[in-house]
């Protein structure tokens, strides 16, 4: 069990990168931890051309993605949360400075003690700008509440990185209930999920926490790594 851990922050690039990530951990803390998810960009605009994203067709895809993730949510108990909605996929023609201004005023309004953010070893870009603006955000002298910040893995981001893969130090242990209750949020998501193989399955989902529950002797568990501490 996690020490110390009263109110977490879980950053997220994209509405539904926080059920993959951390669904499970918010499902066996739920009512016992006080949890608020920050979205930082909108995750459907990618889809279309730049010069569509502005245009009611594609604003409707993003309001309806965004009502998944509040439906998600919900399923896990969280009502605290936050909606940017910085372009998908091109956070990168963000100055980043924007965006960890953003993460410093979600710190500072909630005062967390613990914070998951994404993992640089990624293959998706705006996972990986996330993780470096929240280390910003984060660095020494730039905050007085956080103790720690850990980094999650996301299915089919994460895994697809050949190298400088993700290397967890961290295991919570889960319920079958914890899984379960992680794909159901996660099938809130109707256009995000397909059949196994595709990670984002059932199967995909039972496999990941199968296997990192194997690494630590549990039967199910999600992985995390802590990459600051300040005790």
């Amino acid at each position: 069990m996690m020490q110390i851990m009263n109110k977490v922050l879980i950053i997220a690039a994209h509405p539904d990168d926080d059920i993959l990530g951390c669904a499970g951990l918010m499902s066996k803390y739920s009512g016992k931890v006080e949890f608020r998810v920050v979205f930082i960009a909108e995750g459907s605009s990618c889809r279309f051309n730049k010069e569509q994203i502005h245009e009611e067709d594609v604003l409707n895809v993003i309001k309806e993605r965004n009502s998944f993730g509040v439906k998600a949510l919900k399923l896990l108990g969280v009502e605290n949360y936050s909606f940017h909605d910085l372009p998908c996929g091109r956070l990168d023609q963000v100055d980043i400075i924007d965006i960890n201004k953003i993460i410093e005023k979600e710190i500072q309004n909630f005062k967390p003690d613990t914070i998951f953010t994404h993992s640089l070893e990624d293959t998706n870009n705006d996972h990986m700008i996330i993780h470096r603006a929240t280390q910003m955000a984060t660095r020494p002298g730039s905050k007085t509440f956080v103790e720690k910040v850990y980094t999650y893995e996301v299915l089919s981001s994460s895994e697809w990185r050949f190298t400088h893969t993700f290397s967890p130090n961290y295991f919570e242990s889960l319920s079958k209930e914890d899984v379960l209750n992680k794909w159901a949020a996660l099938g809130e998501y109707e256009s995000e999920i397909k059949g196994f193989p595709y990670p984002r399955s059932e199967e995909g989902i039972f496999s990941l926490a199968k296997y990192r529950g194997l690494q630590s002797a549990n039967a199910y568990a999600e992985a995390f790594k802590l990459i600051e501490e300040w005790i």
